[in-house]
C-alpha cells in the first residue's frame, strides 16, 4: 500500500494499519495515569473514574511499537490495550481526514488521522528505504460517549509487559523478535485490510 501523493507533495510510502485483530474487534492503544487506568480495568470502562474528563481530541494508536515509542508522558505513565469493535473502527476511519488538512483546521468534530514513522521493537525508525508509516486516529468530543460507552470490549493493563520488554531489551544489545513474541512480551500484529471506500477516503493505494 502507498500514499496517494496526487493532493500532497510527500513521497510515496508504504501506509499500513499493523494491529492485533480477530474477526470482531481490533487491539488499539491509549496511556494514562494510574488512577484511570486502574479504576478503567477493574470496571472494564473507561470512565469510571472521575479522574477521567473527555479532552477534545483523543488519539489512538493499533501499533504497539508506536506506542511504546510515544510513552514518555509522566502523568500517563499506565498503558491501555482496548478490544474496539471493528464496526466502530472502520467508521472513524470513514470520517476522517487528515489531520494537516484545512478540512480538519474548519471542523473540530472530524475524526482526525495521522500517518506517523512506523518503529521497530527498540523504537528507532525502520530502515528509511521502505517508509513504512503507522497509523493515529484522533477521536473528536462528539463521538466520545459511543466511544465509552459502546465501542470497547475489553480493557487490559499492559504496563507490566512494556517494562519487562524495555529490561529485556536493555539487557540484550541482541535478541531475535520471535523470541519476544513467545515469551509474551510482543504481539503479533497483522496487517488490517481495509474495505475498499475507506482505502479511498485515506488516499491509500496498491502499487
Amino acid at each position: 500500500m502507498t500514499l496517494n501523493t496526487q493532493k500532497s507533495n510527500k513521497p510515496a510510502q508504504h501506509c499500513q494499519i499493523r494491529a492485533v485483530y480477530d474477526d470482531d474487534t481490533i487491539t488499539v492503544y491509549q496511556a494514562y495515569n494510574s488512577g484511570i487506568a486502574t479504576a478503567a480495568v477493574e470496571a472494564q470502562r473507561l470512565d469510571a473514574s472521575p479522574l477521567f474528563k473527555p479532552a477534545r481530541m483523543t488519539w489512538i494508536k493499533p501499533s504497539w511499537n508506536w506506542m511504546m515509542y510515544s510513552y514518555k508522558d509522566s502523568n500517563q505513565n499506565n498503558v491501555l490495550a482496548l478490544k474496539v469493535k471493528r464496526e466502530f473502527f472502520e467508521e472513524l476511519l470513514r470520517r476522517s481526514v487528515e489531520s494537516e488538512s484545512d478540512e480538519t483546521r474548519r471542523d473540530g468534530e472530524q475524526v482526525r488521522v495521522q500517518w506517523d514513522p512506523e518503529r521497530n521493537v527498540r523504537c528507532g525508525k525502520l530502515d528509511v528505504s521502505r517508509r513504512v508509516r503507522s497509523i493515529q486516529i484522533g477521536i473528536p468530543r462528539g463521538l466520545k460517549e459511543r466511544w465509552v460507552e459502546d465501542s470497547i470490549t475489553q480493557i487490559e493493563d499492559v504496563t507490566e509487559r512494556a517494562r519487562q520488554l524495555k529490561k529485556v531489551l536493555d539487557e540484550n544489545t541482541v535478541i531475535d523478535v520471535e523470541e519476544l513474541v513467545r515469551a509474551g512480551l510482543l504481539p503479533v500484529e497483522r496487517v488490517y485490510t481495509l474495505p475498499e471506500d475507506i482505502e479511498r477516503i485515506l488516499g491509500i493505494t496498491h502499487s
